[in-house]
């Protein structure tokens, strides 16, 4: 995959990721079952995929990247929890504060604190551009979900904290895939590792919050889309989109999800977007637009040798090729 191809494949993650939300509308579950579910299915596809992927590439020897050490294990475990992690936080933070604010929140905040994790562990250091760009792709977020009206829910100190926690929840397992695949380590195989673990954490919260809606044809084909579409297939994506696309960068581009969920809403649902949240969107799409962009090439001015101007017209030599005589270069002089 090329450089180029690298954010496409993530715009491509959130679009999928956009789709939730109205598929979601459409089944008769609560959104915490719903979330399980969806987990439980695409974190259950992608550890299978990535266990079928290994098996492969040990039979066929070529294996998939370098074998992972401790520290990269127990970062892949500690990311998995937090996958799972953040589902909860997301919905308790929703439920507190309200859809509007809990989404900007969460979802906003998670493109900051990819940044500055991935600074702080010496990843990448965001670009100036980055900076702006994001600025204004999360103020077009934050407008485009509110309305420009500040949302339905209040700004409840407790759901606040929970949503930051869920932001930077999804910032640390954002950057521990990026950088086991870029230590060399199959981006399925990382995805696998991540999302099958926390469906193994998310089958417990099924169990309690009550899966008898997927007994009915309606609830299983939505918590199929959502399981094998939305979040195996979106992250499969989201993970070719890291081989080449900076973990910062791939986060802001992430918030493309809310608004295709925007559109889809007003196409699939009839809900109506307000001038205020249109604008929101232009700024939104604006700012996602100048993170996809590749930078430009630093042009640096060529470096001339310079000339050692006691040689001849015939013998401009670069001083650093001009040997002075030593001794015994003397003493072979004819």
């Amino acid at each position: 995959m090329n450089s180029r191809s690298g954010p496409l494949a993530v715009v491509g993650a959130a679009v999928l990721w956009g789709t939730a939300g109205t598929v979601g509308a459409l089944a008769t579950a609560s959104s915490v079952s719903l979330a399980a579910a969806r987990l439980v299915l695409g974190g259950a596809l992608l550890g299978a995929l990535a266990l079928v992927a290994h098996r492969r590439g040990r039979r066929t020897a070529r294996g998939n990247g370098p074998a992972p050490g401790n520290a990269t294990r127990w970062a892949l475990v500690l990311g998995a929890a937090a996958v799972a992690a953040y589902q909860l936080c997301f919905f308790a933070a929703v439920g507190r504060t309200g859809v509007a604010i809990g989404t900007v929140v969460a979802i906003g905040s998670g493109p900051v604190f990819t940044g500055l994790l991935s600074w702080i562990v010496g990843h990448e250091r965001p670009s100036g551009r980055w900076a702006l760009a994001t600025a204004a792709a999360v103020a077009g977020c934050t407008v485009l979900v509110t309305g420009g009206g500040g949302g339905a829910g209040g700004a409840e100190a407790g759901g606040v904290a929970l949503a930051l926690l869920g932001g930077l929840l999804y910032a640390f397992y954002a950057v521990v895939a990026a950088r086991a695949i870029g230590g060399g380590m199959g981006s399925g195989i990382v995805m696998g590792a991540l999302f099958g673990g926390a469906a193994l954490l998310m089958l417990p919260v099924l169990a309690l919050t009550g899966p008898a809606w997927l007994a009915r044809p309606g609830g299983l084909l939505a918590a199929l889309y959502l399981g094998c579409a939305t979040t195996g297939l979106a992250y499969l994506l989201y993970g070719r989109g890291l081989r080449t696309t900076p973990v910062a960068a791939a986060a802001t581009l992430a918030l493309a999800e809310p608004a295709v969920a925007a559109l889809l809403g007003v196409v699939a649902l009839r809900e109506h977007l307000s001038p205020v949240s249109l604008a929101g969107l232009v700024l939104l799409a604006l700012g996602l637009v100048v993170v996809a962009l590749p930078a430009r090439p630093i042009m640096r001015e060529p470096v001339v040798p310079a000339v050692d101007r006691t040689a001849g017209a015939g013998e401009r030599l670069p001083i650093a090729a001009r040997r002075e005589p030593g001794p015994r270069a003397a003493g072979h002089e004819s």
